[in-house]
């Protein structure tokens, strides 16, 4: 049994500590707010008062947060994780964040005495709870098999980038990618309401066409039916902050994404009026600007 802090209880969190508790290890959690902390402390996990006090004896730290920002407090503020864990505990950051933050986090790590492992996740909360998460790990082979017999429990695929920093990276251009997915298929969907193509007739052509990548099937429904207060996809916010962290990586490797830009020009445009709605929303922002790219 491993005694585990886990950092970060939201829909995707709060189910990745729940298959761990379930496994039979030592579960501490936090959680910015402290509501979310009761229901795992009902399933047999121990509430912490701060990062610290959850990594204080901890074997292994997990943090799955929303941004560099909130990433940075559970690990680096004065009562952050790193401040309490012991040497030679895993430091394990499932978190979409940016290239940089990886590189800051693991070098503090290892000022630690820690092993950093670069883990964000692929897969919707359904998965976290399932245990059938995507694992995209950037980290020492050493370290990952380490980590394995935990990764295991809430995972059914771990993808090997390399070395740390790696898994970001991809994690970074998938996000940005799903981002091209989504505005495109609601620019796609908004063309076809104005031609007056019959909602049903539209599903299941994309649904069994060849542009049907995970993305569009699950906003092509909702998006084609106006059904847009649904939860299918990523929130319209984190999109954006994910987008704008892949850009930045790009930039910083002097290459340049022009389809990605024009994604996230939609994402920036969203962010001002639909920031806590998911992917479907997108629709409601190409509809209102009548399907032209704004200028930048």
């Amino acid at each position: 049994m491993a005694k585990i802090a886990f950092l970060g209880l939201g829909q995707m969190g709060s189910r990745m500590a729940a298959n761990l508790v379930a496994a039979g290890h030592d579960v501490t959690v936090w959680n910015r707010s402290s509501n979310k902390v009761e229901p795992l402390a009902e399933k047999g996990a121990t509430i912490a008062e701060s990062p610290a006090d959850a990594a204080k004896n901890a074997d292994a730290v997990f943090s799955m947060v929303a941004d560099d920002a909130a990433s940075e407090r559970v690990w680096l503020a004065d009562d952050g994780a790193l401040s309490a864990v012991p040497a030679q505990s895993l430091a394990i950051e499932c978190s979409t964040i940016s290239h940089n933050h990886v590189r800051r986090l693991a070098d503090a790590a290892a000022a630690h005495g820690c092993s950093y492992l670069d883990c964000p996740v692929n897969g919707p909360p359904s998965a976290a709870a399932t245990g059938d998460l995507v694992l995209l790990v950037g980290a020492s082979q050493s370290d990952l098999e380490r980590a394995r017999p935990l990764l295991d429990i809430i995972s059914n695929s771990i993808l090997h980038f390399g070395a740390v920093g790696t898994g970001t990276a991809f994690k970074l251009i998938n996000n940005l990618l799903g981002a091209v997915h989504v505005a495109s298929i609601a620019e796609a969907v908004n063309l076809a309401h104005r031609l007056k193509l019959d909602a049903e007739t539209l599903i299941a052509a994309v649904e069994s066409g060849p542009c049907a990548s995970p993305h569009v099937k699950r906003m092509i429904r909702p998006m084609a039916e106006g059904r847009l207060a649904d939860q299918f996809g990523l929130a319209i916010g984190l999109r954006e902050k994910d987008s704008r962290y892949c850009l930045a990586m790009a930039e910083a490797f002097e290459t340049g994404m022009s389809v990605g830009e024009a994604a996230y020009q939609w994402y920036q445009l969203a962010i001002e009026s639909v920031a806590n709605q998911d992917d479907s929303a997108m629709l409601q922002i190409t509809t209102a600007h009548n399907g032209m790219i704004p200028a930048r």
